[in-house]
């Protein structure tokens, strides 16, 4: 029987945050057959680089894998938007930067990902609810490149793509600027089953954003 993991950060290990509500394990659980199995390794806080670490606690039955990580490495990197530059090119000099070491960290973790040989889907980022609208809009133009190095390596290996900036599109989706609400979780579940169901049935890249 299928048995999907989910690995990476606090998108899946959100239960601190929804206030007694179902967390995303619960609600992929309650959205898949009865005999169907969900595992937690996500966990609060981890980033790209423990994402291996989790692997290592993989179950032997497991069958999918979902990974959701990357948004604590962009939030270490943030001081980077504070930083002064004397043009534009300048600007984007410090963020390429920043995109080099995430692409060259998030490909090491995908090669352990790929090395479990099960099949694979990869969250892209969110963009933040901050509720200063000048900080919201820095931030997802600066996240739009990591998240280039998402939908590329996902295409590049031929793995599937939930894409969370159009799943969580409404601020009802967040419990807090980072974090998903009851509402947003339900809508990553329901992606979740759906990469499940689908890739039983089809190989190669597909892309989940509803």
């Amino acid at each position: 029987m299928p048995h999907v993991v989910l690995l990476g950060d606090s998108v899946f290990d959100n239960a601190a945050y929804v206030g007694g509500g179902s967390d995303v394990v619960q609600q992929v659980r309650a959205v898949l057959p009865d005999d169907w199995q969900a595992t937690l390794l996500a966990v609060d806080g981890n980033v790209i680089n423990d994402v291996p670490s989790q692997l290592g606690r993989l179950p032997g039955d497991a069958t999918h894998l979902v990974v959701s990580a990357g948004g604590n490495d962009a939030l270490r990197a943030s001081a980077v938007l504070e930083r002064a530059a004397r043009s534009v090119a300048e600007a984007l000099i410090l963020v390429a930067e920043v995109r080099e070491r995430f692409q060259a960290e998030y490909s090491a973790m995908l090669d352990a990902v790929e090395a479990t040989a099960r099949p694979a889907a990869l969250c892209t980022i969110y963009d933040p609810r901050y509720p200063d609208p000048q900080r919201r809009r820095v931030t997802a133009a600066a996240l739009a490149l990591l998240n280039d190095v998402i939908t590329r390596e996902a295409f590049a290996r031929r793995l599937t793509l939930i894409d969370l900036r159009v799943l969580c599109g409404e601020d009802a989706d967040f419990a807090n600027p980072i974090e998903p609400s009851v509402q947003g979780g339900w809508k990553i579940a329901k992606a979740v089953a759906a990469f499940v169901y689908a890739r039983s049935e089809q190989q190669g890249s597909q892309v989940f954003a509803r």
